[in-house]
Formats: structure tokens, C-alpha cells, sequence
């Protein structure tokens, strides 16, 4: 970013830190050695996505992580707080019962396949020695069914604790960074674009609360787990009286408890408007601690001796799994619902102005002649939601559908490796056997959707022939590079298909699951034992679903192990994550504490005081630079700005994903009229983009509002054939390289030189102090 040379850094630390070149580590000390040319400078955030080993854990929260970003997918309201305030908490409960999958997939696998089954069952015990002190063989007190699942219960207990330590960790780390402190002239009224409010990049109090429900609902799913086949053993006719009434007391403990954890997750939602600095300290820590005590009465009530009681069969899981999947189900209904309301009262929002023009938050061509007051833009439409408003709700489908991949996968191998070929146990539930066998249909469905788009590509590809050969009249065509170019630019657009693929993908699973949850509560068997009285075709689909199905979830969850063993040993690896993470994790936590950490609650700050602080200091003006997830923290942290230092940045964005994802995907946070609003503030907005770009497109600021943002698509390749200046042919770029185009240096050259008439001289020396470049990607 800096053109090579030696580079120091002048601010930050081994996360996230700001370069210069080691000749203008000085500038605004010595301005007479930089008069007349930039000070470039910038700011390194990979590590804040990539990292050190830990970050390979971050793969265990995948569905946490694609839950959260539902919430942020809402489409775009206006006057309906009631209804937006409804989304959140649906969010949030579904949040809410990932945590409670994931629990529970560790209490099926370490309480009821090895400690009830496997240890239960003498030649399972043989096979696997390390579960020879369970074993009933064995004689040892630890044999007892209720003393094995009270040493098993260590497993999720375990998983929760490492859950918990990870969140304070990065809540720590990340949502404790104080955003810039905002004054009177900054001030956001309620009808502030969202990013620009002062509480948008502090989500601590929240995420507290959350971090204490949620731990408190695994431990009481751990406990739950460990109590049920002591209470059923209980309950049965010439129990043991006094256990049954402890057992009884309880649940009802149990049940009590969770009703809290779930209002909690339900009560509050996040404080925008301002910064919230409270923490409900009582609350964060008394939940936990009573379901933690819960739990540790629960192992003593399981443990104490029962004679007559022996494990046999499998634990009653279906019931839970049901349970979790009829939630799951309802709930994403419900978000649909929510979502299709908002969706369908959206109208154009208004922009409210955000301070005085002595404050130069306005264009100079959009300044009124005379008066106190800025010129308001023309009102900007809604923004075009992909799936008609449904993002968000297909979205979370997705990630209920990723936590039950996940647990049919961890408990699949998991039996497979405790029993083998033998059929010493039963295995897991016959609910993760019936969910595991609708992935064959899906993927049958899913390679026809990829086959329908695939053709697409084709026919666009021969169209977009002719577009190329006349973007170079004169030259001697070279058929196979403008099939190439062609067909890079056709496969380009398909980013703009993902919408459909996720809706047909989270469509059939919700269809399927339901099926599925029919199936197994209906039957109470296996999809080729519910099938053996049926016609002979049917009876085949069903053996080979289940067979594909069960080998399916068991490799997926392989390769997955085996992707985070590689991610923790190798760094390239591990960035390789962080590219995938740099959209997930761009969000704040608002609806799971366990997702990864948002780096934008560290990045946005520390770029919104780098800037604020230099412009107050030096007097001076700002190009910041962005590519691809750089120009959308760019744009984040100038909505952050005070409007006084504002009106001193110009926005130099490339290869920017602003409206061709998050536009369509987040349009209540990145519609036409955020960024309308923010083009309006910034005064000057320049963006550069090529046809052939996957991710970054244009910004498409509707007419009236000023000069056009978007410079025409930039040529790419740079030149089509061989020339005396390009003798080797020039590679295609696509999203990478646009410092390597003239209009790069051009653009930029253009923001530093324009003056703008409502600035007062810089301090000290103009041209030295007047200008500063900063790269943010």
C-alpha cells in the first residue's frame, strides 16, 4: 500500500496499527520536506481476522456467526419500532436455541452414546478402554448409570466454560473500545442514519447480558440432560419417593431459571442512540452462577444410588431434538412474517440534516446561497432488499441449518467410531438419522440450480463477446483473450445471484426439516425401517438417502476438523478464514455472545479518532482510501465522524462491495439513502470499479444528489493485446491491483487538489499540512 521501502509504524499495536514510510514518519514535524505531495499512511487490520491459532475455534461458531448477521438483514423501516423491536428478539431467541443445539449435541455425545450407551454395553466398553471404569463390568462406583452420566456431563460443562471464555476474551478485547466521544455539534437525533449514531460501535452492555443468559441456558441444558433419566427412573411406580420429590424440585428450579435466561435474551436490545456504559454486573454474573449451582445439584441428585437402575437402549433425545427443531422452525416463521411486514411498509426515508454549514457538512454545491441551514438532498427510495425483504430470515434458516449439520455430524462419527461395524448400540437419535438423509435431495437440488446458473454464464458470456471486441476498435482480436475477458465478466455477476441460491437452499431445508421432524416423531424409526412396507422404489430412495445421508454429515465433519487442525498450524490458512470471516464479523454481537468478535468495534474507533484528531491538530484535509471491506470500514468510519472533521475527508473507494452486497443485503444500514446521506456529508466521493470484479461494483447514488460518485468501469485488462510499452499480454485483474491503474493515482490526485470553499486555510504550512492519504484495506 505504501509503494515499498522501508515502512515504521507510528500508531497502533501488533492487532491493528497504522504505517507510514520510514521518510514521513516525521511529516507534521518537518512540513517543508513534504511540500506539495501527500503523506500516504496506512492502516493494517488482518490481524483482527485472522490472527493467532485461537482464531481456528472461531470455526465452531459458524452458525452463531451467520445467526447474527440475520438480525443486521432487516429491511429498512420507518415508523414502526414496535415491529423492528419484534425482528430483534426473534433473532435473538433463534440465537438463543443454537446454543442450546450445540449443548445439547455435546450432552448426546459424551451422556448418552459413550457414557450410556457404549460404556454401557459390555463389548463396546471392551473395545474403547478408556471407558472400562464405567464399564458395569468393571464393579467400580463410577459404574452406575447415574455416576457415568455424571462424569460425562464434564464434556459440555467443559464446552460451555471455553464458550464463555472466548466471548469475555474478545468482549475484553473488542467491544470495550471507547468510540470517539461526540459533542454537541455531533449529536444524532433519532432519525440519524444508523452507522452514524454513537452507540452503533458499542454493544458491551448487550453483549454482557446475552453472555450471561446464554452460559446460563447451557448449563441448565447440560443439567437437563443429566436429570431426565434419574427423574424418569424416579417416576416410576415403587420409586424412590424422596428422590422423586427432589428430582421434581428440580426441574421446576430448571424450568424457573430458564424462563429468566429467556426474558433476559428478550428484555433488551441494543442502545444506539448513545453510549451506554453501564454494566449489569448482578445480572451477568448471578445467572450463570444459579445455573451453575443448578448443575452441581443436579450431578449430586444423579449420582446418588439407585440399586435396580441399569441403562439400556438410548436416552429419550428425540424428544429434545424435536423440541429444538419445532422452535427453530417456528421461530424462522415468525421472522418471516416480521421481515414481510417491514418489507412491505417501507417507504422513501427523508435525510435529516446533522448540523449547521458552519460545520460544512453539506456539499458546496448543494449549499444554499444564504441561510443558516444545509440544503437537504432529495429524498433517496427504499433500497432494493434481496429476496423481497427476506435476507434475513433465509439467513437464519441457514444457520439452524449449519447447527444441525454440525450436531448430526459430531454425533454420526462419533457412533460410528465408538461402535464401528458391530451394531453394538443403537446409535444417535432416530431425528439426526432423519435430517442427515434430506441433504442427498438437497444437493440433487442444489447441482440443478448450479447447472440453471452455469448455462446462464454461457449465454452471457457469448453476449458480452461482442461488448469487448468493441471496447477495442482497431485492434487485431485474439479470440481466446476475449473469450476470456468475456467470460470473467460473466462470471462476475454471479454474486449477484447468491440471493437466489440462498433462498432456494433455505426454501427446501425448511420444507425438508419439517418432513423430517414428521418422520421421525410419526415413526419413531429410521428412514429405511419407516420405508420397509413400501413399494420397492421408494424403499430403495429411502435406503440410499439414509446411507448417502449419514456418510455425508460424517465427511462433512471431517473435512471440517481437519480445516480448523489446519487453520490453527498454518497462518496462510488461517487468513484464508479471515477473508471468509471479514463479512460475519463486520457486525457487532447483537443477537449471539458467542459469535466471533465484530473488529469493527476496534477499527471503526481507532480510524475515526486517528482522523478526528489529525484534522483538529494539523488543520489539514484527508483522502481516505479503501478497498473491497476496507472502503466499507472506511465508509463506517466517516459516518462516525464529528461533522466539522467531516466536511474535511474525501472518500476514495475500489473494488467496493457498499451496494452490490451490502446495499441489497443490510438495506436498513447501506440503502440509497445512507449512502445519499453520506455522500452528501462527505462533499467528495469518488469509486472506481471493473466489470470484471466479483465483489466490488458501483455505488449507484440515485438521480439529484449531486455529482456522480462512480467513475466509469475501469479497463481491464489494461491494455487487450501486445504493445511496445506492454510486450507480455496484461493480466486480468478482476478485484485486486486498482492501485495498479492510472485512474487510481488520478482520482486521487483530483480529491487533493480540489479545493473546497467552505474550509478555512490549514494551519502552519498549506501545502505540507493540507493533505494526507490513508489506505484502510
Amino acid at each position: 500500500m505504501l509503494g515499498g521501502g522501508h515502512t515504521v509504524r507510528v500508531g497502533g499495536d501488533d492487532t491493528a496499527a497504522l504505517y507510514r514510510r520510514a521518510a514521513d514518519a516525521d511529516a507534521e514535524r518537518r512540513p517543508g520536506r513534504h511540500r506539495g505531495r501527500p503523506v500516504p499512511e496506512a492502516y493494517v487490520w488482518c490481524n483482527l481476522t485472522s490472527g493467532d491459532g485461537s482464531r481456528a475455534l472461531w470455526l465452531l461458531l459458524l452458525p452463531f456467526m451467520v445467526v447474527n448477521l440475520a438480525h443486521w438483514m432487516r429491511p429498512t423501516a420507518h415508523g414502526r419500532p414496535r415491529t423492528v423491536r419484534l425482528y430483534g428478539v426473534l433473532v435473538r431467541l433463534a440465537g438463543l436455541t443454537l446454543t442450546v443445539l450445540l449443548v445439547a449435541a455435546a450432552c448426546e455425545v459424551a451422556l448418552d452414546l459413550a457414557a450410556w450407551q457404549c460404556a454401557g454395553t459390555r463389548a463396546c466398553a471392551a473395545r474403547h478402554t478408556w471407558l472400562s471404569f464405567l464399564s458395569p463390568a468393571s464393579g467400580g462406583w463410577w459404574s452406575a448409570p447415574g455416576r457415568r452420566l455424571a462424569v460425562a456431563a464434564l464434556a459440555p460443562t467443559a464446552l460451555t466454560g471455553l464458550l464463555y471464555y472466548l466471548s469475555h476474551r474478545t468482549w475484553s478485547a473488542y467491544e470495550s473500545q471507547q468510540p470517539l466521544a461526540r459533542d454537541a455539534e455531533s449529536e444524532e437525533g433519532p432519525g440519524a442514519e444508523s452507522l452514524s449514531r454513537p452507540g452503533f460501535w458499542y454493544g458491551r452492555r448487550l453483549v454482557a447480558r446475552l453472555r450471561g443468559a446464554h452460559t446460563a441456558a447451557a448449563l441448565l441444558t447440560a443439567a437437563a440432560a443429566l436429570a431426565a433419566p434419574a427423574a424418569r427412573f424416579d417416576r416410576r411406580p415403587g420409586g424412590p419417593a424422596a428422590l422423586d420429590v427432589l428430582g421434581r424440585l428440580l426441574h421446576a428450579g430448571l424450568i424457573l431459571t430458564a424462563a429468566v435466561a429467556v426474558v433476559v435474551v428478550c428484555r433488551r436490545g441494543r442502545s444506539e442512540h448513545r453510549l451506554d456504559r453501564r454494566l449489569d454486573r448482578h445480572l451477568v454474573r448471578s445467572l450463570p452462577l444459579a445455573a451453575l449451582l443448578l448443575l452441581l445439584l443436579t450431578v449430586v441428585y444423579t449420582c446418588w444410588s439407585r440399586p435396580s437402575w441399569h441403562s439400556a437402549g438410548r436416552l429419550p433425545g428425540d424428544v429434545g431434538f424435536g423440541a429444538l427443531a419445532l422452535a427453530q422452525g417456528a421461530l424462522v416463521v415468525a421472522l418471516g412474517l416480521t421481515a414481510y411486514l417491514l418489507h412491505r411498509t417501507t417507504r422513501p426515508a427523508t435525510h435529516r440534516t446533522t448540523g449547521p454549514a458552519t460545520h460544512h457538512t453539506t456539499r458546496p454545491e448543494a449549499r444554499r446561497p444564504a441561510g443558516p441551514e444545509t440544503a437537504p438532498p432529495p429524498p433517496a427510495p427504499p433500497a432494493r432488499a434481496v429476496l423481497r425483504g427476506q435476507g434475513g430470515p433465509a439467513v437464519a434458516m441457514l444457520a439452524c441449518a449449519l447447527g444441525g449439520v454440525m450436531t448430526g455430524g459430531v454425533a454420526q462419527r462419533v457412533a460410528d467410531w465408538l461402535d464401528g461395524t458391530g451394531a453394538r448400540i443403537p446409535g444417535p437419535p432416530v431425528l439426526l438419522t432423519w435430517q442427515a438423509s434430506v441433504i442427498p435431495p438437497l444437493l440433487v437440488l442444489l447441482l440443478g440450480l448450479c447447472a440453471r446458473l452455469a448455462g446462464r454464464v454461457r449465454r452471457l458470456a457469448r453476449a458480452e463477446r461482442a461488448a469487448v471486441r468493441g471496447e477495442h476498435p482497431g485492434e487485431p482480436e485474439d479470440r481466446d483473450r476475449t473469450r476470456r475477458i468475456a467470460r470473467t465478466r460473466a462470471l462476475a455477476t454471479l454474486t449477484d445471484d447468491a440471493h437466489l441460491v440462498v433462498g432456494v437452499i433455505c426454501a427446501t431445508t425448511l420444507l425438508l426439516g419439517t418432513a423430517a421432524l414428521v418422520g421421525a416423531l410419526g415413526t419413531g424409526r429410521t428412514p429405511a425401517r419407516a420405508a420397509e412396507s413400501a413399494p420397492p422404489g421408494l424403499q430403495g430412495a429411502a435406503e440410499t438417502a439414509q446411507a448417502l445421508g449419514s456418510w455425508l454429515v460424517g465427511l462433512g465433519f471431517v473435512l471440517f476438523v481437519t480445516w480448523g487442525r489446519r487453520a490453527y498450524k498454518d497462518t496462510s490458512a488461517r487468513r484464508t478464514i479471515g477473508v471468509l470471516w471479514d463479512v460475519g464479523t463486520f457486525w457487532p454481537r447483537a443477537a449471539h455472545p458467542f459469535a466471533p468478535p465484530c473488529y469493527a468495534e476496534r477499527a471503526v474507533p481507532d480510524l475515526t479518532w486517528r482522523m478526528a484528531t489529525w484534522t483538529r491538530a494539523t488543520g489539514g484535509r484527508l483522502v481516505l482510501s479503501g478497498h473491497s471491506q476496507g472502503s466499507v470500514l472506511a465508509a463506517a468510519a466517516a459516518w462516525q465522524l464529528p461533522p466539522s472533521a467531516r466536511a474535511r475527508v474525501a472518500l476514495l473507494t475500489y473494488g467496493s462491495p457498499l451496494t452490490r452486497l451490502y446495499g441489497r443485503w443490510f438495506p436498513a444500514h447501506f440503502g440509497p439513502a445512507a449512502l445519499a446521506a453520506l455522500h452528501h456529508d462527505m462533499d467528495r466521493w469518488r469509486n472506481l470499479y471493473r466489470l470484471t470484479d466479483p465483489i466490488g461494483g458501483p455505488v449507484r447514488l440515485p438521480d439529484g444528489h449531486g455529482p456522480d460518485v462512480d467513475r466509469a468501469p475501469l479497463k481491464d485488462p489494461l491494455v487487450y493485446g501486445r504493445t511496445a510499452r506492454h510486450p507480455l499480454p496484461a493480466s486480468i485483474l478482476g478485484h485486486c491491483d486498482y492501485q495498479a491503474d492510472p485512474a487510481f493515482a488520478e482520482e486521487r490526485r483530483r480529491l487533493l487538489a480540489r479545493p473546497h470553499p467552505g474550509l478555512p486555510a490549514p494551519r502552519g504550512d498549506q501545502e505540507a499540512q493540507g493533505s494526507s492519504g490513508r489506505s484502510s484495506a
